[in-house]
């Protein structure tokens, strides 16, 4: 009996370290879903879901951005996932982005050129003016020794700062607030500063990069994206099954003053970047949640389509 009982026991903790080490997020490969679907996959990066928030007017004297999401388990780092909750923004016309990452990788310092890939962590970047005049690391502060920047023209010219950190399934908020000021050629500049806040309230301080001018107007609109990426150590990355809540922008603290909300999902005929279609965007309440999973071919009366969003608390 004490023998059986052992074995038993042996058994049970042989198969909950396998669960423990199971990848959650696993499907077939996207070349075999792909056929299986039959569609064909096109160039990576793959913008798999896209959000669009229509404001009912810009928003002046901008000082912050915060965005919540919500990954609902853990994704491992052999993919390249980019969870963007700011995927375009602009503010007097200036343009900037971010998230968080499965795989950052960049520059250790702004004096070297050898890409390094740390994994998890965050990004801030922002592109010049005219996305084709090159923008330098002056425009870039690190808030760590461990942070990575970067500085380059391969998707219109940027500067970037990122900043390893181990995130996992839970709620983050993605902070963007307005700092302090200075002269540049005798150019008034203002210093943005980005943070990411996990759901215990732990911030991790990412870097800040710099802008012209000094008092902001934020434009009437918001996006987020959800991206599988290629880099030199993973060129071809799956699709993980996952689902990620974006929660309502929040402009200088409050809520933004939603006119509509949309669902977008690029391919090769429409958009600037084309994808596999492998997720579904729906409302719920104030939220968005994007479904990843299998290819499919999709219906194309429904590549776009409006997200019928529950209007959050007045003085939210």
């Amino acid at each position: 009996m004490q023998r059986h009982l052992i074995a038993t026991l042996a058994l049970l903790a042989l198969t909950g370290a396998s669960r423990a080490a199971e990848d959650l997020c696993a499907q077939p490969s996207p070349e075999d879903m792909a056929k299986a679907a039959g569609v064909t996959l096109p160039k990576s990066p793959w913008h798999v879901a896209n959000i669009w928030w229509d404001f009912n007017a810009p928003v002046e004297h901008f000082t912050s951005l915060e965005m919540d999401v919500t990954i609902d388990r853990d994704i491992p780092s052999t993919y390249n996932l980019y969870v963007s909750p700011v995927g375009i923004a602009k503010i007097n016309d200036k343009q900037f982005y971010g998230g968080i990452q499965t795989n950052i990788n960049g520059w250790p310092d702004k004096e070297s050129r050898a890409r390094v890939f740390p994994g998890k962590g965050a990004i801030f970047s922002r592109w010049s003016n005219d996305k084709k005049t090159p923008i330098g690391l002056d425009h870039v502060h690190t808030a760590s020794a461990d942070c990575l920047v970067e500085s380059a023209g391969y998707e219109g010219e940027f500067a970037s700062v990122r900043r390893p950190f181990a995130w996992t399934k839970g709620t983050y908020t993605y902070q963007i607030t307005r700092g302090e000021t200075e002269k540049v050629n005798d150019v008034d500049c203002t210093w943005f500063h980005c943070r990411v806040k996990d759901g215990n309230g732990t911030v991790q301080d990412v870097g800040s990069l710099r802008f012209e001018g000094t008092d902001f107007t934020y434009w009437p609109k918001h996006a987020a994206f959800v991206e599988v990426y290629s880099t030199a150590k993973i060129p071809h990355s799956g699709i993980p099954k996952v689902n990620i809540t974006f929660g309502w922008p929040r402009l200088n603290g409050r809520k933004a003053d939603l006119k509509k909300a949309s669902a977008f999902y690029p391919n090769d005929a429409v958009g600037t970047t084309a994808s596999p279609d492998c997720c579904w965007i729906k409302a719920d309440g104030e939220n968005c949640v994007v479904e990843v999973g299998p290819i499919f071919k999709r219906d194309e009366s429904k590549r776009r389509h409006p997200l019928d969003l529950k209007s959050p608390a007045k003085g939210t």
